[in-house]
């Protein structure tokens, strides 16, 4: 059944009970009238900003924000983006747009203003729904986004191109639209690049979205008393379907703003949350606290807490261990997947087994798995081969790239691009990966766009951009470069020359050397993750 059938019986049977809360502790919660020392919760700290939402209020407000769609002309297969940063609003408005049969879009909050332009003429967009974070970006094409399309804006001091979120949805009526939606309804779009650097668009059915929603609380034994936190941002399809395991269950999550170790450590504490999905360099950081004495695990109330899992990078066997010196009685669990198959999940480690951490798992709740040579047939066990997912997550298609599309969707096998090997238990192992794409921090950079932009300096000859091990964000970028002959450079020098570029994806590091390229003409990148120490990363969860 869709998804969106979970969420009206949770309005029916749960209808007063918490669905969601939008937590930030950094910031003073403005809808007070005055400040008081009685306000302080801590020496010099406020109140921190808190909003929640019922189930049923939950459902009404994407039950208006439906009929207001459906009363501005939107039927089944049209398409409609977000782009927000995490709210009350966020998850609403995407069940919104599913309840009227539409395909909801939700875009990267990183993507620039021409991305988002390319997205939108890419996935055919009708209407788009943004932020106050993004005004300037979507009135840099105003012209262009608005010919033809409707632009929502949620938030304070509606920009003149675009209509209020508030005014439109404010006289809509609050039951469901009668628009029956099956399992076989395309249902969303989501973005994925390979190593180009371009996106794709990804098509998937309303099937996928209940299956990923259905196998996450089956993964995590997710029930009625758990609270998860939430911290990445809901674009991603790892946050929005590691969130519908509570949807299924009819629990509470918290939405929380901040990754900082006080910040997820009060949160947990406060809203006594069970079950907690963090990122590398967040679990780093928190361990790093407690090591360096800066924040103390007995001043929060932790005790509730029974599931750290994690993802969207290579996850180092120390850091577990490390954790489990800290928390002990915690269950774990990482999970492997794409953009392609509705996020993570395809394979997962599985709660309770320490012994095999550092494999990204075993096939996943309905999914098969195997791994193949180049010809397409099944390697023997312990043999390295391509790793190739079935299930009822895999995406329909590229959209609008048939040729995409027959690449990697083969007799109804999704085929990864990932090098993998099976041990003797079952167990996957990621060796190598095919695509040259950095995972930093939990986000994919593309290496050839950092490339194609160095290569416009007039001293560099030859640049390759590999990811490095890093302790704390798993990769980060390096920049090998071959200068000119006659002309010399700084890494100060670089540094400055790509200060233009975007922050994450400024080269980390710069080394300056020849570029070795083989036969062809092609970058040995192998050569240099080995000369350089990049050659051992591994077990990574795709987050797109």
């Amino acid at each position: 059944m869709p998804v969106t059938e979970y969420l009206e019986r949770n309005a029916r049977l749960y209808t007063n009970e918490v669905a969601l809360v939008e937590l930030n502790p950094e910031e003073k919660d403005s809808r007070r009238a005055s400040w008081k020392e009685s306000d302080l919760i801590e020496p010099n700290r406020f109140e921190p900003y808190r909003r929640e939402i019922t189930w049923g209020v939950f459902d009404e407000k994407a039950n208006r924000f439906a009929n207001m769609l459906i009363a501005r002309g939107v039927k089944k297969g049209d398409k409609v983006a977000i782009i927000m940063y995490n709210c009350l609003e966020w998850l609403p408005i995407y069940f919104g747009i599913l309840k009227t049969g539409a395909i909801a879009v939700p875009f990267n909050f990183r993507y620039d203003a021409e991305e988002i332009l390319y997205c939108v003429e890419l996935a055919e967009v009708d209407i788009i729904v943004f932020g106050p974070e993004f005004v300037g970006r979507i009135e840099t094409n105003a012209e262009k986004l608005s010919k033809g399309r409707l632009l929502i804006y949620v938030g304070d001091s509606c920009p003149l191109f675009a209509e209020s979120y508030r005014e439109l949805v404010a006289d809509c009526a609050s039951n469901a639209p009668e628009i029956e939606i099956t399992d076989e309804d395309d249902g969303a779009i989501y973005f994925s690049s390979g190593t180009t650097g371009f996106p794709k668009a990804i098509l998937h059915k309303h099937l996928s979205l209940t299956q990923a929603a259905e196998m996450e609380q089956k993964h995590h034994d997710t029930g009625r008393d758990d609270t998860f936190l939430c911290i990445p941002p809901l674009y991603h399809t790892g946050a929005k379907f590691h969130w519908m395991g509570s949807l299924v269950a009819g629990s509470k999550a918290v939405l929380l703003k901040g990754a900082k170790p006080a910040t997820i450590l009060s949160a947990i504490s406060s809203e006594r949350c069970t079950i907690v999905w963090l990122l590398v360099p967040w679990a780093q950081d928190i361990l790093d606290s407690f090591d360096s004495g800066t924040l103390k695990i007995e001043d929060y109330h932790l005790s509730q807490w029974r599931l750290m899992h994690i993802g969207a990078q290579p996850v180092p066997p120390s850091l577990i261990k490390r954790w489990r010196e800290y928390f002990p009685n915690h269950d774990y669990d990482t999970n492997y997947g794409l953009s392609e198959s509705t996020g993570p999940g395809c394979v997962h480690l599985g709660m309770g087994n320490f012994h095999k951490v550092g494999a990204i798992g075993i096939p996943g709740y309905r999914w098969e798995c195997k791994i193949v040579d180049e010809q397409g047939a099944t390697v023997k066990q312990g043999d390295v081969g391509e790793l190739c997912v079935k299930g009822p997550g895999v995406m329909t298609c590229y959209y609008n790239n048939p040729s995409a599309t027959e690449e990697v969707l083969k007799d109804g096998w999704l085929y990864t691009g990932d090098m993998a090997m099976q041990d003797e238990d079952g167990f996957i192992f990621l060796v190598d990966r095919k695509k040259d794409v950095i995972v930093s921090g939990g986000e994919n950079i593309y290496p050839v766009q950092i490339e194609d932009f160095l290569r416009t300096n007039d001293k560099i000859k030859d640049v390759a951009v590999i990811g490095l091990p890093d302790r704390r964000l798993g990769e980060i970028t390096a920049a090998i470069i071959e200068l000119k002959e006659g002309a010399s450079a700084t890494s100060e020098e670089i540094d400055e020359f790509c200060m233009s570029l975007p922050r994450y994806k400024r080269p980390k590091t710069i080394i300056f050397e020849e570029i070795p390229r083989n036969a062809t003409g092609k970058i040995e990148k192998p050569v240099l993750r080995k000369r350089h120490g990049a050659d051992n990363l591994v077990a990574k969860e795709t987050m797109e």
